[in-house]
């Protein structure tokens, strides 16, 4: 099968009829909407005829630059280097630019009228949208004027935007040099990060230091870019009247403060018990000092869990399966009508990510897969985010914006799915060798995701007195570690470029990119629990939780499941289940029981 994703069901070109007539359809749309909003959001009169009519005009004109803008960043994540794809994004980000007008005026027209109830009764599209109208409502307390809101719009395409594209082009281009063979070769980047798994711990210390190495050539232009994204975030978030950007994160996700606080909470009570894990592993592999990060993700023993990409995708089918039959049959679509790009090449985006495409009821997923089972449970991770928006198909393009927490509930469950299918298969070396990397894996959902928290927290803090230089980074980022980690890990070898290396903090839209992975761990784990006592009867609610995520907090889709997420004990007990593998982890790898 192939390792590139085919986009001909978006488009076939940028040449293409269809394409070249979106194109120009936004525009004529964003105009007709811009007047029907000047000219109907004056008065109180036909307030429902007038909302529905304009729901039904957002909802096409989103459909359309939804699949335009798609087919143009999709483009870019594999070839950075692609000029008419990145002229198109930029000149299509001008022109939606031009939609703050009118949904503006909409959001205050729906704040002005107060009591929203009577007409949501009135008509069935109203009701159907009625969280959707209720957060507009809510947001509207938050809304400048009409003049600053498309200054702004306007404002970010040549400034937090700008800036975010340039950090893409810049790490998506980075090659690395390094030594294979005795001569000096050059590979991109995330071909170099994936052999901090690799078995042979010499080529895991040369791969951690020239990747540190190439990291110097952008480091300047990074730093630059994340300053001028945490800046504008900054501005704006105070003029809009909310006290800091991480208030603002949680009012956009639905989550309430005392919800992220629980979890910190369960997550420090817990940290010890990851760095008991991460001494030992430390120990196994000869270091006296905590474990080195080029160590990270080494390998207790040989595994041979290897797989060629059909191989894992065929690993992944039947395991979905086992849980239902429609998760397996839509990662088997998938991978047989090429919605995944796995193969690692230049010019490609690093790490792995999916695109739900509501438009057209698909999705794509990119990763860099280079056989091992770390890749394979990366790819089950992404099918997981599309399995998520193949249950919001149903749902209106309105309704199917999901908020970043419960974005990992559907991801990390199918992680989980594929995981525990595999312990239950091995033994022996293969076995401890699985679930060490499971523990791994929670530890950089856990406490390298607190980390980051740490990190993005004081960033924010400084940034508002001064732009950040290159070393205030790198030291904000090594004492983040430090905290988080504690002596779990080497103090004098820890990675003091993950600010430059992770994309999420240059996302101007998305702050605090960090503790939804923890809250969707710990969530899928409770969920995943709650599936073991059901068995089948938990499917269907399953499905349903994730087709209603576009429209409810978190707290309510939580409580659909009977589970409380504001208080830390719900926390804890996901918490504790990862503590059970870590003390079996160090039963089995006693030195004294050898």
């Amino acid at each position: 099968m192939m390792m590139r994703w085919s986009l001909d069901d978006l488009y076939t070109s940028f040449d293409s009829p269809e394409f070249l007539e979106d194109v120009r359809r936004v525009p004529e749309e964003i105009a007709e909407m811009e007047e029907y909003a000047a000219v109907n959001f004056m008065s109180p009169e036909r307030a429902g005829e007038k909302i529905a009519h304009f729901l039904t005009l957002e909802m096409e004109v989103n459909r359309r630059i939804s699949k335009v803008m798609a087919f143009a960043n999709l483009t870019l994540a594999v070839n950075a280097r692609h000029e008419e794809a990145r002229a198109v994004y930029a000149r299509m980000a001008m022109t939606v630019s031009n939609l703050t007008g009118p949904e503006v005026r909409f959001q205050r027209y729906l704040g002005e009228l107060g009591d929203l109830a009577p007409l949501l009764e009135e008509d069935p599209l109203l009701s159907e949208h009625s969280f959707y109208l209720h957060e507009l409502q809510e947001n509207a307390r938050y809304l400048l004027s009409d003049g600053e809101e498309r200054l702004l719009a306007k404002l970010t395409t040549s400034g937090s935007k700008a800036w975010t594209n340039l950090q893409n082009l810049l790490s998506s281009t980075l090659l690395v040099e390094m030594e294979e063979e005795g001569k000096i070769v050059s590979r991109p980047l995330p071909a170099v990060r994936n052999l901090a798994h690799h078995e042979d711990a010499k080529v895991r210390r040369n791969a951690h230091e020239v990747e540190l190495k190439a990291y110097r050539k952008i480091e300047e232009s990074s730093a630059a870019a994340l300053n001028g994204i945490k800046g504008e975030v900054l501005t704006v978030s105070a003029l809009r009247g909310f006290s800091s950007p991480l208030a603002e994160t949680l009012f956009h996700a639905r989550m309430e403060e005392e919800i992220l606080n629980s979890m910190l909470t369960a997550i420090r009570e817990y940290l010890p018990a990851f760095r008991r894990y991460l001494r030992r592993k430390a120990e196994i592999l000869g270091h006296k000092n905590g474990l080195p990060f080029a160590d990270l993700f080494a390998p207790l023993g040989k595994s041979r869990l290897h797989f060629t990409y059909d191989e894992a995708m065929e690993y992944i089918v039947r395991q979905f399966s086992t849980f239902s039959p429609a998760l397996g049959e839509f990662a088997r679509h998938a991978h047989e009508k090429n919605w995944l790009d796995v193969e690692p090449r230049d010019g490609k985006r690093g790490g792995a990510f999916c695109s739900n495409l509501h438009a057209i009821g698909q999705s794509r997923i990119m990763a860099n897969f280079d056989g091992s089972f770390s890749n394979l449970t990366t790819l089950a991770h992404e099918l997981g985010h599309g399995y998520h928006g193949h249950n919001l198909k149903k749902e209106t393009i309105l309704n199917s914006s999901y908020p970043m927490p419960i974005a990992e509930t559907a991801s990390i469950f199918c992680e989980t799915i594929v995981v525990n299918a595999a312990l239950s298969e091995l033994e022996g070396e293969e076995a401890l060798t699985l679930l060490e990397q499971s523990i791994s894996d929670a530890c950089q959902v856990i406490v390298d995701i607190y980390s980051r928290f740490l990190f993005e927290s004081e960033l924010f803090a400084v940034r508002e007195d001064h732009p950040a230089s290159v070393e205030e980074l790198k030291a904000m980022m090594l004492k983040a570690q430090k905290e988080a980690y504690g002596e779990g890990l080497d103090p004098e070898h820890l990675h003091p470029y993950m600010w430059l290396n992770k994309t999420h903090y240059y996302f101007p839209n998305r702050n605090f990119y960090n503790f939804p992975y923890a809250f969707g761990l710990l969530f899928s784990k409770g969920l995943y629990a709650e599936y073991l006592k059901r068995g089948e009867a938990f499917v269907p609610a399953y499905d349903e939780l994730l087709a209603m995520t576009g429209k409810n907090s978190i707290r309510e889709v939580a409580l659909t499941m009977g589970i409380d997420v504001t208080t830390p004990d719900f926390f804890r007990s996901s918490l504790e289940l990862v503590a059970k593998d870590i003390e079996k982890f160090l039963a089995l790898t006693d030195p004294q029981k050898a």
